[in-house]
């Protein structure tokens, strides 16, 4: 049983995705701006919520957004459209949308302050924001465990991808204001990751991942003894109901200044 890329994310997410839904409370006529959209179920989910209003996904992937649209044209969805690009730099409409949601999309900037500040200019005043991103690295025993597994001699890529950025509250805060948000909150989280309902899927499909890839790509051992060794951590963490990990998260919310 094999899940493609873009139901696995959603599959893995599924449990965190029903307190983004909560926080996001998105109202009949929100305009809605979600960022790193992917597939966009949660963009979806918005456009359904915002049924006179609209929603307006982001990604930087043209593969994923493809699915995006399809997945929207066959929900018969007409209050929904998807756009390649960068946050950091995309021409978002002044003062265009009431709510910005993102989930697991706003960590892995160059420079994430400009891009709050391109976010932030996209938002009328008193606008909400309500964002899922990871809790710090120690929180999320997951990362660390497949790692291990794959290369536990050699030390983190430097320049990859950071799924952690914004782990510390007083980081994501001093962003947030600095880009014109007030009234930052975090709720702390507590759900695991899926990875599949057997050990095979999980397997291949986290075979596919940067966290994989960057991982064998730096290790000097034949390349089937660490995926060995994923697949024995991997049934380590099988359950009844699939393969789980503990992680850790925070929901943002904010809003945007009046004025």
């Amino acid at each position: 049983m094999a899940l493609d890329r873009a139901d696995f994310y959603d599959a893995e997410l599924a449990r965190h995705n029903r307190h983004l839904r909560v926080a996001a409370n998105v109202g009949t006529e929100d305009r809605v701006l979600d960022i790193g959209c992917g597939a966009g179920q949660t963009t979806r989910e918005a456009a359904r919520a915002a049924a006179q209003g609209e929603a307006v996904g982001v990604d930087t992937s043209g593969e994923m957004l493809e699915v995006a649209r399809r997945r929207s044209a066959s929900e018969g969805l007409r209050n929904v459209t998807f756009e390649q690009g960068d946050a950091q730099f995309h021409a978002f409409p002044t003062a265009g949308f009431d709510l910005c949601i993102s989930r697991f999309g706003v960590m892995f900037f160059a420079d994430p302050a400009a891009a709050f500040a391109n976010i932030g200019r996209a938002m009328r005043p008193g606008a909400r924001l309500a964002w899922m991103v990871w809790q710090s690295r120690e929180r999320n025993g997951w990362s660390d465990a497949i790692r291990q597994a794959l290369a536990p001699t050699t030390a983190d890529s430097a320049g990859g991808p950071n799924p952690f950025s914004l782990g510390d509250p007083a980081i994501a805060t001093g962003l947030l204001n600095v880009a014109g948000f007030t009234s930052i909150a975090f709720v702390d989280v507590r759900e695991p990751v899926f990875y599949g309902p057997d050990v095979d899927t999980a397997f291949d499909a986290l075979s596919n991942l940067y966290l994989v890839t960057d991982a064998l790509a730096r290790t000097n051992e034949p390349p089937d003894k660490p995926r060995q060794r994923l697949r024995d951590l991997l049934e380590v963490h099988m359950t009844p109901e699939g393969v789980f990990f503990d992680s850790r998260a925070w929901i943002i919310t904010a809003r945007r200044a009046d004025g």
